[in-house]
This record gives C-alpha cells, structure tokens and sequence, in this order.
C-alpha cells in the first residue's frame, strides 16, 4: 500500500484516484474546485480544497510524506509547471505530470517532475497500432524499442508446438500467454499446440513482432 497525492480532479486525476483507491492505496486528492473535490470524496482517504500553486498550501499537505504526488492538471499548464516545480521544492519522493504536448513534457521534467504521462499521445499510438494491423488486437509499450502485443496466430504455426517452431530462437519473441474465448492461459509449457482459434500475447522488439506479423 502506497501514499498517494494527487493533485487535479478533472477526468484523469478522478479516474487515477479511483484506481490507486481500488488497489487499497491512501489517496489524498486536491483541486482549486470544491465540486470536485467533493465528486471524488467517495473513493478517496481524504480531500483538500486548494490551490496547488500556493506554496503555503502545498506545504500544509506535507507533501514530503507522500510515496507519489501526481499532478493531474490538464488544462492549465503554468499552473501545472508551478505545482510540479513546488512539490519537488517541498520534498516530494516522486513527482509523476501530466503533460498534453511534447514541449510540455521537457519542460515539467526540467523543472521537477521525475517523469511524465503524456496520454493524448500514447492513448494515440497505442490505437494506432492496435487498428492499423489486422493481425494486432491489443498493444502495449514498455519501452522506445520494446512492447507486449496481443496478435493473431500464424497460420505457419497452427497445429505445431512452441518448441517445434522454436519461437524465442527463431522469431526472438517470448510467449507470455495465450488467449481463447475471453480467457488468458499465462505462460503456455514448449509443448503448446497453437490453434487458429487463439490469440498470442508476446512480448519482443517491436521490429521483430512486425516481422512476425507480416
């Protein structure tokens, strides 16, 4: 369990706040709107009206006893470089913004922020790649050069085994499931028989995924 601030009530901090909630995390969520605040009261271990701005009020929420402080701000962002700068002045362990545009980003991890979430852009490329392949049913990246893939299975490998297509040699990809009818079977043994009727979820550099695919 983790102690969690989060700083910003619009869609992304509630839905944020939800989340760390259901995950059994404190979560002390602050916003300049008290209709906010109090929308989120409900899933949250407490609120705080104010303006993250104000150095005496972010001081006053010992930010220093956080685990994370996110500043979820999306529609201001001076306000949200100032909160970013503040927390980090203030003591905060790890600072996590949110950024709306690749200027923004560089410059809330020079003034503070120990990393950004930039989920306009990367809600945009994941559903490029999960759309533009009729052979990619989900996606998601780990890093700039590699990413877990849901994928349709190879006609070449239906009816033969992992082991007999020596997938992680010859492909240097890695099966970390197979899915069939809703359900997730992790980690199939090497003697997995693949079937038309299954999806894979491999995890590989994404050069190598798109080879596999084509």
């Amino acid at each position: 369990m983790k102690s969690i601030l989060i700083i910003g009530l619009g869609r992304f901090g509630r839905h944020m706040a939800e989340k760390f909630n259901e995950r059994g995390n404190d979560v002390m969520a602050v916003d300049i709107s008290e209709e906010r605040v109090n929308a989120v009261l409900p899933f949250v271990t407490d609120g705080q009206i104010g303006d993250a701005t104000n150095e005496e009020f972010v001081r006053s929420l010992g930010v220093g006893n956080y685990d994370l402080c996110v500043v979820a701000i999306g529609d201001n962002f001076q306000s949200s470089l100032e909160a970013t700068a503040l927390l980090k002045d203030l003591g905060a362990q790890f600072v996590l913004s949110r950024a709306s545009r690749d200027v923004h980003a560089k410059f809330l991890l020079r003034n503070g922020a120990d990393d950004v979430v930039y989920t306009e852009k990367e809600t945009a490329e994941r559903l490029a790649v999960k759309y533009g392949s009729d052979n990619i049913f989900d996606y998601i990246e780990l890093s700039r050069n590699f990413s877990i893939y849901e994928i349709a299975t190879p006609p070449s490998w239906v009816g033969k085994s992992i082991l007999q297509k020596s997938v992680r040699t010859k492909y240097n990809v890695s099966i970390l499931a197979t899915k069939s009818n809703g359900q997730i079977y992790p980690l199939p043994h090497a003697e997995h028989v693949f079937s038309s009727d299954e999806t894979l979820i491999v995890l590989g550099k994404n050069e190598d995924v798109e080879r596999l695919i084509k």
